[in-house]
């Protein structure tokens, strides 16, 4: 991935409600190791912002694929000076906007067809409402969202930890978590993405948790692995 530890707006600043000691407690009996790269890298601070539209925040994720934050931010902005910002940002308004226009705020064909796409899912269900995503399993999010074009599982993950709040996503293809999870455990390669699925059973249900600690442990210097 672009970033080896994606981060919401700097703005908003607000940790999840389900980390509490016994959390803490609960991983480092289950892993040492983890428990003490805890300990090196300190307190828990992935940050969340509130999902307030699905559709919206889908839409952003499309727009920020393999750009620079401020690049990304900029056609963002001109995509929303032309369909709506806020509660005005609804698939209807997008699907109304002429395609020049879209094109003409800085969206590549492709990201202008995954748009189209994820305004007609939201419309036909397949993207569900704020509604019944809250209700919704991770398996079935990840499972509805995939299906719009330009949104893969990486993205729902991402979507899960910093907006739902979810505590147990460990999103294996990240290369962050796979590095850090090198750096960690003192490993010659980084793992697959099947050994560490395999690897973090052991972390349910905090593998969120599991994961900040390991894009944490990739931006650590390079030192020998912690120690359980």
């Amino acid at each position: 991935m672009a970033t080896p530890m994606p981060r919401p707006p700097p703005a908003i600043i607000r940790h999840p409600a389900y980390y509490t000691p016994a959390v803490r407690r609960a991983l480092s009996r289950a892993d040492p190791t983890l428990g003490a790269l805890m300990k090196r890298v300190g307190p828990f601070r992935l940050q969340v912002r509130p999902l307030h539209s699905p559709f919206g925040a889908l839409a952003e994720s499309i727009v920020y694929q393999q750009l620079h934050g401020k690049a990304a931010a900029t056609i963002f902005g001109r995509v929303c000076e032309r369909v709506g910002s806020g509660r005005k940002f609804t698939p209807e308004a997008l699907l109304a906007v002429p395609d020049t226009s879209l094109r003409e705020a800085g969206l590549s064909a492709n990201k202008l067809a995954a748009l189209q796409d994820l305004a007609r899912k939201t419309l036909d269900g397949t993207v569900p409402p704020l509604t019944k995503v809250r209700r919704m399993d991770d398996a079935e999010l990840i499972e509805h969202f995939t299906q719009v074009r330009g949104i893969g599982q990486w993205t729902v993950e991402m979507l899960l930890m910093f907006q739902l709040e979810r505590p147990d996503v460990l999103p294996v293809d990240d290369y962050g978590v796979r590095k850090g999870f090198m750096k960690a455990y003192g490993l010659p390669e980084m793992p697959k993405p099947k050994a560490l699925l395999a690897y973090g059973e052991r972390w349910r249900p905090w593998r969120s948790v599991a994961s900040w600690y390991m894009w944490r442990s990739a931006e650590l210097p390079d030192a020998p692995p912690v120690e359980g």
